[in-house]
């Protein structure tokens, strides 16, 4: 079915009794993160909702109302990322998968979690940058209100940051079961 999403099995995170410290704490760093993002979407949403009703009735504009749904939205995006790719929740093409043998497609998802590692190392070490850049010169946005720009660099850093452990794990643990040749 044409963008039918499906979480298999065999790609699914192992289990909670077999993780290692460090896949505990990605684990519950990704929940809290998570629950975090949710919030972030939902007080996006409120202070939308509040800038409409105060410009409507008292026709008042709130000059910062953009900029904090936008932080909020970036922040939410870029955190959640990681929780996404746990349950392999990004998009995928699943009809390559249904074409292929079981180890076949194992070898497949090695392969898109390691390319999509580096181009995600590579991009946490550019917002990393540019979190460096708009902290040491001070950088604002240009609008009135004038928020320093290292929030939302530093929300886009954390959050590839933790995308990229993520996908490091899936690669680290699809090696593990193809070397062990389980599926």
């Amino acid at each position: 079915m044409a963008g039918h999403v499906t979480f298999h099995e065999e790609v699914a995170p192992p289990q909670a009794a077999t993780h290692s410290g460090f896949q505990r704490a990605l684990h519950h760093g990704r929940q809290v993160i998570y629950t975090l993002s949710t919030i972030a979407l939902l007080l996006a949403s409120a202070i939308m909702t509040y800038g409409v009703i105060v410009r409507h009735v008292a026709g008042i504009a709130l000059i910062w109302q953009d900029e904090v749904c936008v932080f909020l939205l970036v922040g939410a995006t870029f955190l959640s990322a990681a929780s996404v790719q746990a349950h392999r929740g990004h998009v995928g093409i699943e009809a390559v998968a249904s074409l292929l043998s079981p180890g076949m497609n194992r070898a497949r998802l090695l392969v898109s979690d390691l390319l999509s590692f580096l181009f995600c190392a590579f991009f946490t070490w550019k917002a990393a940058e540019l979190l460096h850049e708009s902290w040491a010169e001070g950088q604002t946005s240009a609008s009135p209100w004038g928020p320093p720009l290292w929030i939302p660099y530093l929300l886009m850093s954390l959050g590839m940051f933790f995308l990229s452990c993520q996908l490091l794990l899936q690669f680290v643990n699809g090696l593990t079961r193809l070397k062990g040749g389980r599926s």
